[in-house]
């Protein structure tokens, strides 16, 4: 099969690249940026694409790829710090610039001829960027081709050796054209032919969980949503269903009548082992007094798997593999994207926790969606055979609730959210905007504002509404609700619950705030 290296320097959407090349129908493979890449580069290698990076090329121990990269003879195409590196490592200048360009952008084309990467895509359109240094000096050999609407270098090339370098990001979907730049690249200058596709994918996963699990048995934490339900629906189609455990724990964090949904879910799978543990009253003191989101997450990630472990022991089924909904975008969030130099966005208990890193190490982790986003993960369950009601449900996090309750969590605070969440989220579905939102919840902050009810004055919480639309998560812009609507979904949470007395909707998109609150 036709392949794609992309070479990952940290950038939060390295990913999203690979998602970008799987959504055209190419197989990717995702390294660390500094791999040895000579015995890899077989005949199947068709192009290299080197990632963005948090790191300045200027800064001491910057990563850098293999000289194989540049020996290699397959067309390259360097992304933002990407390009930075081919222009640097070939002799070219990068320095720091005053402002950083950063977001939306015009890019327009220098020369007469428009160059093949960009074919289809239109003068002056717009980019995406997000960086603080530039190109002063191109390396010998490289031509501009593009400039920033701030007449900064945007695009170089040296079309004799197929190097090719944007100081943007094809890969977010505020990109205009982004798509069909990399699909430029694919097809017009790498000439792969296509070979991924979700069948593909499930073949391969199918073959890996067999051979690794062997007769041993596997117990899949699940929480009931989209990601562990899609999980459960592989291992019940894959293994025995009799070596195959479904544990759910009731954390108290989750949302209205959630548990009982959870439960009717799994057995119409066909689970024949289903767990259901209640440790609400350990979740909420292991909260108590604990305000900061990253100790928030540690806790209920390391009482969840001591739980999960506790109750293993109690059913008698040692040695079972750990499974667990992973996506690619848990793994990028928490740092652990495939290269040494990834940040921490927000860690995800089923990542970062010791214990969950403990049963990596052990090679007792099972993890299948690892390496998909959101909307493959839908679409997989599709192919599954689960309907829509089920891979249709919006994303909700591990943590639930305590991540949507801003300072310390307590179960009365869980009960007042979980009634103003399914109003919130009752009023959507009526008005026909569910199916339009990627991602709809409420957060509860930890401030009381005045109010008026009837001659009475009072202080109530205040509850954040949020709303995004989105592909695949790594990027997100405000639902745009009609501001009529929102003043009616607003009266209607603080008319039926008093103890809210006041409603306020977020409007930042990712970047640069995140899509939850913590």
């Amino acid at each position: 099969m036709d392949t794609v290296l992309i070479l990952d320097f940290g950038s939060q959407t390295t990913q999203l690249i690979g998602r970008r090349v799987r959504e055209l129908g190419v197989y990717s493979r995702i390294l660390p940026g500094e791999t040895a890449l000579a015995p890899l580069l077989g005949p199947q290698v068709r192009g290299i694409i080197l990632s963005g990076s948090p790191y300045s090329v200027c800064a001491p121990g910057s990563p850098r790829p293999d000289a194989a990269v540049y020996s290699s003879g397959r067309p390259i195409l360097g992304i933002c710090y990407g390009l930075q590196r081919i222009i640097q490592d070939h002799g070219g200048e990068v320095t720091s610039v005053e402002k950083r360009e950063y977001g939306r952008s015009r890019i327009h084309f220098s020369g007469k001829r428009k160059p093949a990467l960009f074919a289809g895509v239109p003068e002056g359109f717009i980019s995406w960027m997000s960086h603080g240094d530039t190109i002063t000096k191109a390396a010998p050999g490289f031509s501009v081709g593009a400039v920033s609407e701030n007449g900064l270098p945007a695009f170089l090339q040296h079309p004799e050796k197929r190097i090719y370098g944007i100081q943007f990001h094809p890969e977010v979907t505020h990109c205009e054209g982004g798509l069909r730049i990399l699909e430029n690249f694919l097809f017009k200058i790498c000439g792969v032919q296509k070979g991924w596709s979700m069948e593909a994918y499930l073949e391969r996963i199918a073959g890996e969980i067999r051979v690794r699990v062997g007769a041993a048995p596997v117990l899949l934490l699940t929480s009931g949503g989209v990601d562990s339900t899609v999980v459960a629906a592989v291992l019940l189609k894959l293994l025995d269903p009799d070596r195959v455990h479904l544990l759910y724990i009731d954390t108290g964090l989750m949302r209205l009548k959630e548990s009982e949904e959870v439960q009717q879910r799994l057995e119409g799978l066909g689970a024949r082992h289903l767990h259901e543990i209640d440790a609400s009253a350990r979740f909420f003191a292991a909260l108590k007094g604990v305000i900061d989101p990253e100790e928030k997450r540690q806790a209920i990630g390391d009482l969840f798997i001591r739980v999960q472990a506790e109750e293993i022991a109690k059913l008698g089924i040692p040695g079972a593999f750990l499974a667990q909904g992973t996506l690619y975008t848990d793994l990028i969030e928490s740092g652990k994207g495939v290269g040494a130099k990834a940040n921490v966005i927000k860690s995800h208990h089923n990542v970062r926790s010791p214990l969950v890193e403990e049963k990596r190490a052990m090679g007792l982790l099972i993890e299948p969606l690892a390496e998909l986003y959101k909307d493959e993960v839908r679409e997989l369950g599709r192919r599954l055979g689960l309907g829509e009601e089920t891979v249709g449900r919006q994303p909700f996090p591990g943590p639930g609730l305590a991540v949507r309750i801003l300072g310390e969590v307590t179960a009365e605070k869980c009960d007042l959210l979980r009634r103003a969440d399914s109003l919130y989220l009752s009023e959507l579905r009526r008005r026909g905007h569910y199916d339009r939102i990627w991602q709809a919840f409420s957060v509860l902050l930890p401030l009381r504002s005045v109010g008026v009810s009837g001659d009475v004055r009072r202080y109530g919480y205040v509850l954040a509404l949020r709303a995004i639309t989105s592909k695949d998560g790594m990027t997100a812009d405000v639902y745009p609700f009609p501001v009529s609507e929102l003043l009616e979904i607003s009266a209607g949470i603080t008319n039926s619950i008093p103890e809210i007395g006041r409603v306020v909707y977020d409007i930042s998109s990712k970047p640069p705030a995140t899509i939850e609150w913590e």
